[in-house]
């Protein structure tokens, strides 16, 4: 369950701050199909990971956390 809201949340500031998938991915240097694996809920994100994704997003990772409302 913990793995789908991760994703979940990635997902959803992606989306708001109109990152696409592939960019994202590419600034991840990593293949579009993991982060989608990450986005789905099917594969657990690292801590770097987390770090990096809110880095790019220019978001904290608390707020990938739930600790915060997407778009606060």
């Amino acid at each position: 369950m913990e793995n789908i809201r991760w994703g979940r949340r990635i997902r959803a500031f992606r989306r708001l701050k109109m990152v696409k998938q592939v960019e994202l991915a590419k600034e991840m240097d990593m293949s579009v199909s993991i982060l989608g694996q990450i986005e789905q809920g099917k594969r657990i994100p690292s801590k770097e990971q987390l770090e990096k994704i809110a880095s790019i997003l220019h978001i904290q990772v608390e707020e990938l956390k739930g600790e915060t409302k997407v778009g606060e």
